[in-house]
């Protein structure tokens, strides 16, 4: 697909993992449907940053890929309104982490809260690699390449966000000027048309000798407007604006979403490595399975046992799934014994397969054409790769290296 270039970018990506479950659907998927119809969006697979802890059974990527893009095709991802693809099909994410590599400090890669964390978590695994070290500089050239405007993440991922902008801010700082600068920059404010020219100079004048930052926010957005100026005179004026040099890589903003955990089936977090999940692709008797057998409140030995329902797991799935008028016919009737633990998971179980019977068709269609999948991916890698190409170019070009 095309992508129109008047439309803000957004950036989301998951690492290859297989048949992905409820909890990646409510807490990913879903958001991502909602965006492909607000934005311009790239979704991708992050199969390279999978190696940075699995580069000893590369082979598990590789099986999990195609079960993800499957799922994320049934769940409604359209690929008429994102572009869908695979992170290693784009050579020039490698070549951009290259280039950038050489200009980030140590200590910006060593601070990331996560580096520690997933070192901690995953002590069975050599983890004291290169790669593993750089995996956050590798998802800021993910952002950088496709210069995003937004990237959806939680909080425990905004430290991620902020070191690509400040990443974005070194390079323009060290590569952003250019002989001329003001005067190429003078020359595409006449592109724009006098009312528009003159506006600008207006807006850019108030920022910067009172500090206007209401003329800043007003100054970008009729720059994002112009639709007769090329994209290397948009980011010029976008840095004479602010007062700096050309802005080759633009900052991404952190397009922060609900932090809500999904719960398993025992109260954790729903995660593959607590076995505890329901897979979309599940069929319906063995989804019933797995939540008549769910652990509940311990308190209810016997059926007469009245039982507290903020202590039973099943009640997790209440709040997700049910009406006002169940979730209080369950808090009455488990505290008070009048219905019976089996009675209570009845509901959840109905409505998960209610939302399952149209996503577990869609997968199997797709399952049955899996060439038409790879043709999806196929065209979305071409497309994002022309973007990628683009970028690298103006950053090649930035460092001298266009010879």
């Amino acid at each position: 697909m095309t992508f129109s270039s008047s439309n803000p970018r957004v950036l989301s990506g998951m690492r290859a993992t297989g048949r992905l479950h409820l909890g990646h659907y409510h807490g990913v998927l879903k958001n991502w449907i909602k965006l492909q119809h607000e934005y311009e969006c790239l979704f991708f697979v992050a199969d390279v940053h999978g190696l940075t802890t699995e580069y000893k059974a590369p082979k598990i990527i590789g099986d999990s890929i195609w079960p993800m893009i499957i799922d994320w095709l049934a769940c409604g991802i359209d690929p008429g309104l994102a572009n869908i693809f695979i992170q290693s099909q784009i050579p020039e994410i490698a070549e951009l982490h290259l280039l950038l590599s050489m200009i980030t400090p140590l200590s910006w890669l060593e601070r990331i809260p996560t580096y520690k964390d997933q070192q901690e978590k995953l002590r069975e695994k050599n983890l004291n690699t290169y790669g593993f070290l750089g995996y956050p500089l590798l998802q800021s050239a993910d952002v950088l390449i496709y210069k995003a405007n937004y990237v959806p993440v939680g909080e425990d991922q905004l430290s991620h966000i902020e070191m690509t902008r400040e990443l974005a801010r070194h390079f323009n700082h060290l590569y952003g000027s250019e002989p001329d600068f003001e005067t190429k920059a003078e020359l595409a404010i006449d592109k724009m048309g006098r009312k528009n020219a003159n506006l600008y100079r207006e807006l850019r004048t108030r920022y910067q000798e009172r500090g206007d930052h209401e003329a800043l926010e007003i100054a970008k957005a009729l720059l994002e407007d112009q639709q007769n100026i090329a994209l290397g005179d948009k980011n010029r004026l976008f840095g004479y604006l602010e007062g700096t040099g050309r802005i080759i890589l633009p900052e991404p903003s952190a397009l922060l979403t609900s932090a809500a955990k999904f719960p398993g089936l025992d109260g954790q977090k729903m995660s593959k490595s607590y076995h505890n999940t329901i897979s979309l692709g599940d069929e319906p008797l063995i989804i019933e399975q797995k939540i008549r057998t769910m652990p509940t409140d311990p308190a209810r030995v016997r059926r007469s046992d009245p039982g507290e329902p903020e202590k039973c797991p099943v009640w997790s799935f209440h709040k997700i799934y049910s009406s006002d008028e169940t979730k209080e016919w369950v808090q009455k009737g488990c505290r008070s014994a009048g219905i019976g633990c089996l009675d209570c998971k009845q509901p959840v179980i109905d409505a998960i397969q209610k939302e399952q019977e149209p996503i577990r068709a869609q997968i199997k269609d797709y399952e049955n054409d899996r060439g038409f999948v790879k043709t999806i991916v196929a065209q979305g890698s071409d497309a994002a790769r022309e973007i990628a190409q683009h970028t690298l170019d103006d950053v090649k070009q930035a460092m001298g290296l266009d010879y």
